[in-house]
């Protein structure tokens, strides 16, 4: 695949070195030549100074065959303004935009414009490492408002579907049984020392782990 890459700092430079170590194309655009030293001397892919959102940078860079472009420079509006050009003008489908503004990030998605909302993303991260007796959250999404939580059955769950987990406020994506990981669907019945992978929205782990410590009998 060809992707085009908006931004040579830290976040772009390490995206076209792992893009090429996977076997893709990479274009990467960047206002500054000085840039594209952090790619160092061995990188495959091309490089060209511009605005990244001029369509005729982005034709030289090849966005009329690529299958993907990533704005990933430091300003929110020229990664928007990048990622709608992408979009509108080229059709391309697989669009990041990387963005620290989070009202804006929202606002985007709705446009169908994916984006990468760092601010937020990286404090609950922080939040994670100092808030050490905070419940387990394995994966959060980019807009930090989706996470995937690891909880362990309870004994009260023990023998139902998984099916009946779903009722609450949240969605079984899988299990892990004695060592081994399973997709959960409605019909697996919940075993004693199964761990599950829980997908939830942040703001309601709480009312999660509430239905989870009811169990079956008391939420009837």
């Amino acid at each position: 695949m060809h992707v085009v890459i908006v931004g040579c700092g830290r976040v772009g430079s390490t995206l076209a070195r792992e893009l090429c170590a996977l076997g893709n194309t990479v274009a990467v655009v960047d206002r500054r030549s000085d840039a594209f030293l952090r790619l160092g001397d061995d990188f495959a892919g091309q490089t060209l100074v511009g605005i990244g959102f001029d369509p005729d940078i982005l034709i030289a860079a090849g966005i009329e065959r690529a299958g993907a472009l990533a704005a990933v420079t430091n300003g929110d509006n020229s990664n928007i303004l990048v990622a709608r050009v992408a979009r509108e003008r080229f059709g391309i489908q697989s669009v990041v935009a990387r963005i620290y503004d989070p009202k804006r990030s929202e606002i985007y998605e709705r446009l169908g414009i994916a984006t990468v909302a760092t601010v937020k993303w990286t404090a609950e991260r922080i939040m994670r490492r100092i808030m050490t007796d905070r419940p387990s959250v394995e994966w959060t999404d980019p807009s930090a408002e989706l996470v995937l939580v690891e909880r362990n059955a309870a004994d009260a769950w023990v023998g139902e579907r998984a099916g009946e987990l779903d009722r609450g406020p949240a969605k079984v994506v899988g299990f892990r049984r004695f060592g081994k990981a399973l997709v959960a669907s409605d019909d697996v019945i919940v075993q004693q020392g199964d761990v599950l992978y829980i997908a939830v929205l942040s703001n309601e782990v709480a009312q999660l782990d509430a239905f989870l410590a009811k169990g079956p009998g008391e939420r009837r």
